[in-house]
Parts: C-alpha cells; sequence; structure tokens
C-alpha cells in the first residue's frame, strides 16, 4: 500500500507540466492570506426507548482557521492553523458520554469536562496546480472525513498531496499517523496507527461526473468507494439527478468479529427537483458477512477513519448500514425564501429498512426513522450568514436487532455564525 500511494504521488508531481493558474497567480503570502472564526452554539438530545439513560449536551464553540496565501515564485510556501475551545453549558455527569454524541470526553471520574481547547497547524507547498501539505488538517474525502456535525470538529495529522493539473481532474494521495477526538484536547487521542488514501473524481460532462477514492487503515480494514452523478436537465426550471455511492470494505482478520470480514454497500437515489421543490427517491442495500464499518476511535473499538466516511444517500441518525439491511427512502425538500422569507428552507425523509440480522439467531429485523431539518440563514445585517438549524428524528428499531441499533427521539439546534476577520 506505501508503495501505492508513492507511485501515485510521483505520478502527481509528474504531472505539473504547465505553470498556468495556481501558483503563478499567487498574489503573495499576506495578500492571500484570510482570517475566519465561527461562534456555534449546539445542543443535541437523544431520548433512548429500549437502551441506555437518554442523554443530552449544550456547548458554546469558538472556532478560529486562518489560511495564509503562498510566496511568489516556482515553489510557493504557506501555512494553515486553527484554534478551537469549547464550553459546556449543560450535560454532566449522568447526561454525557454517548458516543454518538461526544461533545466533551468524560474523565475517569465520570463528570464531562468543562470546557477544552485545541491547536493545530499546518505547511503547505505549492508547484503548478498541485499542493503538498504536511501537519494538522481536516480531510474531506469519502474514505477519510472529518466529523463536523457535533460541537467542535475532528481532525487529522499526517501528509496530503492533491493535483488539479489536468482540467476537470482531481487527483489525490495522503497518509495520516495521528487522530485528534472531537471532544478532547490531545493529538492522537482516537489511538490511529495510520490511514492511506488515495483517488480522484473526474467531471466528464457539466453533467456527468464520477469518482474513485481508497484506503488502507493499519490493522483495521481496506475500504474503497466509488461514485457516480448525473444530472439530466429538464425545461421549465426542472432537473433530474441520479446518485449512486458505493462501498467494499475487508476488515483486518484481527479486527473482525467471528471472521465476518467482507461488506459491500451501496445507495442509489433519484432526485426531481422542481422549482423550489424537491422530491427523493433512493434505495440502499447491504451484503456481506458484516455491516459497513467505519468512524469512531481505535481505543474504543473504532476504526478511525472519520465519523462523516458514509456518503450513502440513507444516512440520517440510523446508517441503515446493518448486515444484510435493505432500506428505501422518501423524501421531501422546500426552499421556503420566495414563500415565507429569505434564507428558509426545510426538509423531511422517512427510511425504512429490514431484512437486518445482528447476529443474536433471532430472525431478520427491522428499522424505520422520520427525519426533518428546518434551516434559516440570515440573508443581510450585522449577522449576516448567521444559520440556526433545527433537527429531529424518530427512529424505532424492532427488538429482534437491538445488538445492532437502538431507537430514540433525537433533537439538535445548531447556531452557527461565521466571521471573516479578513
Amino acid at each position: 500500500m506505501k508503495q501505492r500511494i508513492g507511485l501515485l504521488a510521483l505520478g502527481i508531481l509528474a504531472a505539473t507540466h504547465a505553470m498556468a493558474d495556481g501558483q503563478a497567480d499567487s498574489k503573495g503570502f499576506v495578500e492571500d492570506s484570510s482570517l475566519k472564526i465561527n461562534l456555534r452554539n449546539a445542543y443535541i438530545n437523544r431520548d433512548y426507548k429500549n437502551g441506555p439513560q437518554d442523554r443530552s449536551e449544550w456547548g458554546q464553540a469558538f472556532m478560529a482557521g486562518y489560511t495564509s496565501g503562498f510566496t511568489q515564485g516556482v515553489v510557493g510556501v504557506g501555512v494553515d492553523a486553527f484554534g478551537l475551545y469549547a464550553a459546556r453549558l449543560d450535560g454532566g455527569k449522568g447526561k454525557s458520554g454517548a458516543g454518538g454524541i461526544d461533545f466533551f470526553k468524560q474523565g475517569d471520574s465520570g463528570n464531562a469536562a468543562d470546557d477544552l481547547s485545541r491547536f493545530g497547524g499546518a505547511v503547505k507547498f505549492r508547484v503548478s496546480n498541485t499542493e503538498l501539505k504536511y501537519g494538522d488538517m481536516m480531510p474531506e474525502l469519502p474514505v477519510l472525513n472529518y466529523d463536523n456535525s457535533r460541537l467542535l470538529p475532528e481532525s487529522y495529522t499526517g501528509t496530503m498531496i492533491t493535483s488539479k493539473e489536468i482540467k476537470d481532474l482531481t487527483l489525490v494521495a495522503g497518509r495520516f499517523t495521528a487522530e485528534t477526538r472531537k471532544s478532547a484536547e490531545g493529538r492522537d487521542s482516537g489511538d490511529l496507527k495510520s490511514i492511506n488514501v488515495y483517488g480522484g473524481s473526474y467531471k466528464f460532462t457539466e453533467a456527468l461526473s464520477a469518482a474513485f477514492y481508497a484506503s488502507d487503515d493499519e490493522d483495521v480494514l481496506k475500504k474503497q468507494y466509488v461514485n457516480l452523478n448525473y444530472v439530466w436537465a429538464m425545461p421549465k426550471d426542472q432537473s433530474l439527478t441520479f446518485d449512486f455511492n458505493g462501498y467494499k470494505t475487508k476488515l483486518d482478520k484481527d479486527f473482525a468479529v467471528d471472521d465476518a470480514r467482507d461488506n459491500k454497500i451501496w445507495s442509489l437515489a433519484a432526485t426531481w427537483a422542481v422549482g423550489i421543490h424537491s422530491f427523493t427517491l433512493a434505495h440502499q442495500r447491504s451484503t456481506g458477512e458484516t455491516g459497513y464499518t467505519y468512524g469512531g476511535y481505535r481505543n474504543a473499538g473504532g476504526t478511525g477513519d472519520g465519523g462523516n466516511t458514509i456518503y450513502l444517500a440513507n444516512s440520517y441518525w440510523s446508517d441503515f448500514n446493518g448486515k444484510d439491511e435493505r432500506s428505501w427512502q422518501v423524501g421531501y425538500g422546500v426552499n421556503l425564501s420566495t414563500v415565507v422569507t429569505p434564507g428558509l428552507s426545510y426538509r423531511v425523509a422517512y427510511v425504512r429498512g429490514d431484512n437486518i440480522d445482528d447476529g443474536s439467531d433471532r430472525g431478520r429485523g427491522e428499522e424505520r426513522e422520520l427525519f426533518s431539518q428546518l434551516t434559516y440563514v440570515v440573508q443581510s445585517g450585522p449577522v449576516k450568514d448567521l444559520s440556526v438549524r433545527l433537527r429531529n428524528s424518530f427512529l424505532r428499531v424492532s427488538n429482534d436487532v437491538d445488538q445492532y441499533n437502538v431507537g430514540g427521539n433525537e433533537t439538535r439546534i445548531f447556531v452557527d455564525y461565521p466571521i471573516n476577520v479578513f
């Protein structure tokens, strides 16, 4: 795997054939720099029906991100840095600690931390349209995607090379050796050994695009991902989008349970957009000896490849990724900007899964989820771009698959206020 990563990196570097755009257009280290701050107030509550005690956490986060430009010349040099701080507003002993919430990591006493802070930085180099970065970063790939859906984000330490030398083609290769848990302060708080990633995406036409990525998570799993997306433009402000996503995973024999190592999971979604409305139908299917595995932390029995590494249609509170699970979705979205107020939108989806095998020999079970989210983004004024997201899920899981999932009611309230300092 290391040799494959090295060969791909050499191929990317060899593609730097023209000093056009990219580094050639650099205005300078300071001139192209930016500093952004995001103030996030986040609340999450899970009322479990047949499982652990109800969990909830509430916190205020301050997230600053600095991105420099590149120095001028054939090889541009720059730096990126971030600083994170979060204060706990509620969710102490007995309320915090659920793996799906994880705002503040619990100590040995069972109490959640009152606050936490974290800093990171990376140095970057650019030649033409190829960039090499080393340090702390937040990768967004289908096979390694940091989780930013809670109070503070995850981050990773490693090296990544990204090339856009050929129009409409993006190639990446990287190796990461440490993971920082979103609820903790120390680097490598997730106890990741190493993960290698590579792949790319290509836009064939304005309507058709494709992607392939792969990863090798040391002593845990090997994973491949493929995507095909086609947008059929229709008359009278309409379009029909087909989106296919699929993963093939093989667990390491020492990581797998009962030698159940293989999984294939895919989803196909069709979305018809007409005016302010969108209607979605989706089907998702998991096959193999185990369910689809991703995310979590190595020191807690997880894989360490990022809490958002699931580019599948039927992923809400439940991911509908159990062994042999088949699920169907009906969704509806509406942009209420023209009928209620600018910046307001709403989405609702119903997903039902069946044929789930949780390994307990009690037959095949099922689950169903009703998801809804109301989003408002301020369009102008002193708090322009401030967003409010109200999200709710009702998840019900049959008793014969309680080893796979636990149902309940979930509420999330997120308020984000991004500020562009310069």
